[in-house]
Formats: structure tokens, sequence, C-alpha cells
């Protein structure tokens, strides 16, 4: 059995202990990250405060634990989003090719030339609830991509043997497709979705900076950092915690994707 890298081991404690907070945070022996005391403004890390107090004397620390569930729920419910329907399509296309393929790539085509901060921006000016609409906005921009990557898997595994096997027993369509392709489809689309969750992660940061997030008091990382760039000077450490808690995160969903992607390389070698 090949042995893990230590950089892969500390990266997945890391992430499941980011998803363990964020999942618990209720039950965690933590303030309520809405509470304020004006008494501690801006107050510096310390025993009781380990990321110090932000400008309006709120528990940092807590706010980043409750942050960290804005951008998971965001993250993870975008990529799901993305690797459901832009999956479907891209088998399709692959599967079927002709008229059906023609029509999903000149789609995806339409979507690549759509600029996605406005969309995200339109989808937000609607009525409805703001992190439901960051999740379906930023699902649409991964969309594109993710059904590229299935139908050139998919047109890979098609001509395979067992793909040609199938369809000389007369084995449906449907059937073929969950039972030979589909299989053989989600290790590809799974190494890429780990790397899709660190951007979404990241483009929710982003989005919520610019106040196209969820909006306050629910805290957000990106939020976080927007609303304390003033004091930057004065009490960095209400930027640069939440902003380094989120880079560990995105590194640590970096480094699990490029193990899993090439583990998945050297299977398909040795194969």
């Amino acid at each position: 059995m090949q042995r893990m890298p230590l950089s892969f081991v500390l990266s997945l404690a890391w992430l499941a202990l980011v998803v363990t907070a964020a999942a618990t945070a209720h039950w965690l022996p933590i303030e309520d990250p809405t509470k304020q005391s004006l008494l501690r403004m801006l107050a510096p890390p310390s025993a009781g405060l380990w990321f110090g107090a932000d400008s309006l004397g709120r528990d940092v620390f807590s706010r980043t634990i409750y942050g960290f569930r804005v951008t998971l729920a965001v993250s993870l419910g975008s990529v799901a989003l993305g690797l459901l329907f832009g999956g479907a399509l891209g088998i399709v296309a692959g599967y079927f090719r002709g008229a059906a393929e023609r029509t999903i790539l000149m789609g995806v085509n339409v979507l690549l030339a759509f600029p996605p901060l406005v969309l995200i921006i339109a989808m937000v000016a609607y009525p409805g609830q703001p992190l439901v609409k960051v999740i379906i906005a930023l699902g649409i921009v991964f969309m594109p991509a993710t059904t590229r990557i299935a139908r050139a898997n998919t047109l890979v595994f098609r001509e395979r043997e067992f793909v040609v096997a199938a369809q000389a027993v007369g084995m449906g369509n449907t059937r073929l497709i969950f039972r030979e392709l589909l299989p053989n489809l989600v290790p590809a689309l799974l190494a890429y979705s780990l790397l899709l969750v660190a951007v979404a992660a990241l483009a929710e940061a982003g989005l919520a900076y610019l106040g196209l997030s969820v909006p306050p008091p629910t805290p957000t990382l990106g939020q976080m950092m927007a609303s304390e760039q003033a004091n930057v000077l004065e009490a960095p450490h209400a930027v640069f915690f939440p902003a380094g808690m989120l880079f560990l995160t995105i590194f640590a969903l970096n480094m699990v994707g490029e193990e899993v992607q090439r583990r998945i390389d050297r299977r398909a070698r040795a194969a």
C-alpha cells in the first residue's frame, strides 16, 4: 500500500477540523458571533479572545467559525449543483453526440462568454434567500467546465472494450451509462470537484467582500475582512485571522485535490 504524504494527511486533518467546528458551532463553548461589547472594541488576542475582537467588540474567533458555515454551504452546494447538471450534460453530449452534443456545447459556450460577476449580480438582485441565490449562481458558473470534463472523459470511455461489449449484448443506453460509464467518470470528476470547492470558497469570500453574499448580521469571512479593512493598521488581527484561516483551508483543499488527481493518474497509467 502506498504511503500517504505528510502534507496530504495534515491537509485532511485541517479540513476535518474546519468542517467539524463549523458543523458543531452551536455546541462549542464560544460566544454568540453577533454579541457586541463596546468595552472591548478592537481588543487584541488574549486568553479569553483567541483572535481578538472587531470594531464592535465581537469575538473574531467565534465569527470565523460561524463564517465557515456559510463558506462550506456555498462551496459544497454550488459544486454539487455544477457537478450534477454539468456532469449530466457532459455525459449526454459525449455519449449521444450529434445534435445533442452541438446544442449542449453551444449552451456551454454561451455561459463561458457571459461575465460571471454580471450573472451573480443579476441573481442576487432577485428576491429570495441570499444563500440559495449565491449557491445557484456559482453552480451555473461551474457548469460549463464540468460539462467539458465529463464530455471529454465520456468520449474516451465510450470507445473502450467494456462499453462496446455492453452495446453488443443489447444493454440499453440508460443502464449502460449508469453501470459502465458513470463509475469510471466519478474519480476524475471527484478530483476536479475538490479543486472547485477551493475556487468556490475563494469566490464566496470575494462576493462577501463586495457585499454580494449573505448580508449581515450573519458572519462571513469576506464580510469580516471588508468591514474591518479601515482598522487594519490599528487592529490587524480582525482582518488577518479570518484571511489566514481561509488561506489555510483553500491551501488544504488544493493539496488534497492534487494528491487525489495524482493517484487517479497513476491508476490510469497502470491500467
